[in-house]
């Protein structure tokens, strides 16, 4: 465990030198307010990695994969923020492809996640893991297919809606909701349903940035960047730390 943390840290280390390498060519000013926000939460989501990576070796091993999966969400986006940052300080721009490559991978990832605590806990099965991985592949392909111009754009946002909505019926009323409510496990009840209500809540920004970016207008490209800046660095922190707090508990370690 001691290797996989040095392993963590040299290459939080490395990425961090190759953003610094970055800024100092890109420069950024001090009233882009949306490059700001890049950078803040670029810098959140290596600290949270570094956090999640570090503390995979005090929970309990059923719990190990989860964290580490969180800490690869968090190490992703992390990589994709700072990329975005130097585009949007160069360019004045960001292009939708760029938020949507961050997406198609951390958001699956973060759906598996309802799959794994509930695996650490025996309570999961293959078909839990599809579903949630094939809800959140339809509403994303369906968003950016919208968003990119490729179809659409309301039919673009009616596919990803559905892909939403099937999720929330699998965490809620579906298998996967029912597993967890059955599970007897008071740290995995508290885990998923604090996930649920980020899926819930949390992403309904992300919708709400489409309508209003996309399809009625009166938000413009700053303010939805910052917009979804800020949705992303809630949603994939928080549910990263949901998910430690629950190992933690159940590992039977203080916090």
């Amino acid at each position: 465990m001691k290797k996989l943390k040095l392993f963590a840290l040299t290459a939080l280390a490395l990425l961090g030198a190759s953003g610094v390498a970055n800024a100092e060519t890109v420069l950024l000013s001090t009233d882009d307010f949306v490059g700001i926000s890049f950078w803040v939460i670029s810098m959140g989501m290596l600290a949270a990695t570094a956090f999640f990576f570090l503390e995979v070796g005090s929970v309990s091993a059923a719990w190990r994969t989860s964290v580490t999966v969180a800490g690869l969400v968090t190490g992703i986006a992390f990589i994709h923020y700072m990329y975005m940052r130097g585009v949007w300080v160069q360019t004045g721009d960001s292009p939708t492809v760029y938020r949507y490559i961050d997406w198609l991978i951390t958001v699956p990832l973060q759906m598996v996640e309802f799959y794994l605590i509930l695996k650490a806990v025996g309570k999961a099965n293959s078909g839990m893991f599809w579903r949630l991985l094939i809800g959140s592949v339809v509403m994303l392909v369906g968003g950016y297919l919208g968003e990119a111009g490729y179809i659409n754009a309301t039919l673009g946002f009616v596919i990803g809606m559905a892909g939403w909505f099937y999720i929330l019926y699998e965490v809620f009323s579906g298998e996967s909701g029912r597993a967890a409510a059955k599970s007897g496990n008071k740290a995995l009840v508290t885990a998923f349903g604090a996930m649920r209500m980020i899926v819930t809540v949390g992403w309904a920004i992300y919708p709400l940035g489409y309508v209003f970016g996309y399809l009625t207008g009166g938000v413009d490209a700053n303010a939805l960047n910052v917009i979804y800046n800020l949705a992303d660095f809630i949603n994939k922190i928080a549910f990263g730390l949901v998910i430690w707090a629950a190992a933690t508990q159940a590992s039977g370690r203080r916090r």
